[in-house]
């Protein structure tokens, strides 16, 4: 009967989830994206990562999402990667996990210790660790590779990347062409038929 159940609070926390999304994220009207595009409809995800149910909903979508793989770090591009990534770390830690978080800056800073990459300790690295980087919004996938080709020069392991959002515009092709695999939580055509 457990498997049922599970079931069933999965089915109910995508269907909440999509509804908060579909409320306070989703919209329509001329806009360009990260990517350069212009759509006619648009997803801005903080109001909900930044919801207290939304970033429940989303840390615990991606711990069920990680499961049964081997990952020691989640984290991405800042801003849109860092409520992401600390809602999954909350979720691993609740489920007995110890899932790391992290952010990749879009340029080093210049002062202090010059990091590219925030989060670690200092005794700790990424090198040989296994991460997945997370995205909010998925068009291209552009700032999830600039996210990856940080984390792979700090010696990581990318066995992931995951985004709510896929717009359906490209990014999984060009996920395909570098070998990495792609998930989404949501894809854009789900919202559009609302």
């Amino acid at each position: 009967m457990q498997p049922m159940r599970r079931q069933a609070d999965d089915d109910d926390r995508r269907a909440a989830l999509f509804e908060l999304i579909r409320q306070r994220s989703f919209g329509r009207g001329r806009i360009k994206l990260a990517s350069g595009r212009e759509s006619d409809f648009y997803f801005d995800l903080r109001p909900t990562t930044l919801h207290a149910a939304g970033a429940t909903y989303i840390g615990d979508m991606i711990a069920d999402a990680l499961e049964g793989l081997a990952v020691d770090y989640v984290g991405g591009l800042a801003m849109g990667a860092i409520p992401i990534a600390t809602a999954a770390s909350v979720a691993s830690h609740r489920r007995g996990r110890a899932i790391g978080a992290f952010f990749v800056r879009k340029k080093a800073k210049e002062h202090g210790e010059r990091k590219l990459v925030e989060g670690l300790p200092k005794s700790e690295s990424l090198r040989g660790r296994n991460v997945v980087i997370v995205e909010d919004v998925t068009t291209t996938g552009g700032s999830a590779i600039q996210a990856v080709e940080a984390v792979q020069q700090e010696g990581a392991n990318v066995v992931l990347v995951l985004t709510i959002v896929d717009r359906l515009e490209g990014a999984e092709e060009n996920f395909a062409a570098l070998h990495l695999p792609f998930r989404a939580l949501f894809t854009a055509d789900e919202f559009l038929r609302t």
